[in-house]
């Protein structure tokens, strides 16, 4: 399978896996602590992917400007 989110690793699959955990304890008892629990945890991977994606922004940016500075407008 292609992988379109080349920013994607490891790390954003175990936030991913933390928040569906999250969710399904909060769906099975509702009780207020694991509202909060899950909202946290929500959270925290949603700050997780945003670091990511700046990351990788922040990498292809150096990486056009390297190549524009050399003239190599192939790799545009």
């Amino acid at each position: 399978m292609e992988q379109y989110k080349i920013w994607f690793d490891e790390e954003c699959l175990h936030f991913l896996d933390q928040s569906k955990q999250a969710k399904l304890q909060r769906v099975q008892d509702p009780r207020q602590n694991n509202v909060d629990n899950m909202n946290n945890v929500r959270l925290e991977g949603n700050r997780q992917f945003k670091n990511k994606w700046k990351a990788y922004l922040r990498a292809k940016i150096e990486e056009i400007e390297t190549n524009s500075k050399i003239k190599n407008i192939r790799d545009f």
